[in-house]
Formats: structure tokens, C-alpha cells, sequence
């Protein structure tokens, strides 16, 4: 296959009124024929995402806005679509700017590869939307919770050693067996 497909590196720079260094990344790659709303999901994907109940919105270097224009949404009236709005207007090396969640304003450094990739090469196969293939960094959760349960009110629970996990898998039998 050609290299066509762009690949766009993608950096949490700030979330939840917190700046993180060194920043957590994915790189992605996407065809640009694909909308920026794929990217989005793909980006949400890779950052371990799981409440997608929340807006979104792509800022570019030249001043546009991509975003849903769902009149429910108020979003201005330049504001382009972002469920039509094709990569295709991106270059090789643009930076642009991803919000997700305009309450907690998750937002990223994306920053377009100096060349185009080919899919096959960076991720093994052609895929149908816009996939991360890299990595790196901690990911912090979306609500800022530790544990199944935290609520922000309470101590740490107690560390069960291993002891909470089932016997059955053999890596995890002696742990099992402890008093």
C-alpha cells in the first residue's frame, strides 16, 4: 500500500485543572479521508476514555472550529461539523488542539507526522477508522479515581496482597494459599 494514511501524535497536555509532565502520548494513524469525529473516538480510545457521554472539539492554527453543530450544542455558526469534516484538510506537520469534556477540558497537542505513513508498515493491518499504534506515559482516569469505589472520601483500602485473586490461574495460586 501507498503511503497515504497520516499519522497524527497526540499529547494530554492539561485535564481536570491539572498540567502533566512529562505528557502522556499515542500516536495514531488515520486516513485522510476519515472525519475528525473518528479521530476523536480513536483519540478517546487510546487515552482510556469510558464516559463519552461529553463534547468534543478540534481547534486548527488558522482559527477553525470543528465540532458538532447541533443547534441543541450553541455552537457558533462558523463552527464546521465534525461528524463530515475530513483530515484532508491537514498538512504534514500541523498542530492542532483536541478538547474533550468541556467540564474537566481535557486537552491534547496533536501534532500531524512530517510524512505519510502506510498503515500496514506502523499497525500490521488497513483499518477502518483511525487507530493509536504507540504509546506512552500514565494515563490518568477520566474522573480522577483510584478504585472501583473511591468517591474522593477516605482512606486507601488495604492492599490484599494478591490473596483477592483467584486460584485457579497458576501465576496467581500461591497468593491464594497465603494466611
Amino acid at each position: 500500500m501507498a503511503r497515504t494514511w497520516l499519522s497524527i501524535t497526540v499529547e494530554l497536555v492539561s485535564g481536570r485543572g491539572e498540567d502533566f509532565w512529562p505528557r502522556p502520548g499515542r500516536v495514531i494513524v488515520a486516513a485522510r479521508s476519515q472525519t475528525f469525529a473518528a479521530l476523536a473516538d480513536a483519540i478517546n480510545a487510546g487515552f482510556a476514555r469510558w464516559d463519552l457521554n461529553h463534547l468534543s472539539q478540534f481547534d486548527l492554527a488558522d482559527g477553525t472550529t470543528i465540532a458538532n453543530t447541533d443547534p441543541f450544542f450553541d455552537a457558533p455558526e462558523e463552527t464546521v461539523e465534525i461528524r463530515t469534516a475530513k483530515l484532508s484538510t491537514l498538512k504534514l506537520g500541523d498542530q492542532f488542539v483536541y478538547t474533550f469534556d468541556f467540564g474537566d477540558d481535557w486537552h491534547h497537542l496533536c501534532t500531524v507526522g512530517p510524512e505519510r505513513v502506510d498503515p500496514e508498515e506502523v499497525y500490521g493491518i488497513t483499518p477502518n477508522r483511525p487507530v493509536p499504534y504507540w504509546g506512552w506515559g500514565s494515563l490518568p482516569d477520566q474522573y480522577g479515581r483510584r478504585w472501583a469505589d473511591d468517591h474522593d472520601e477516605g482512606p486507601v483500602p488495604p492492599d490484599p496482597e494478591g490473596r483477592d485473586l483467584p486460584a485457579f490461574f497458576p501465576p496467581w495460586r500461591w497468593r491464594a494459599e497465603q494466611p
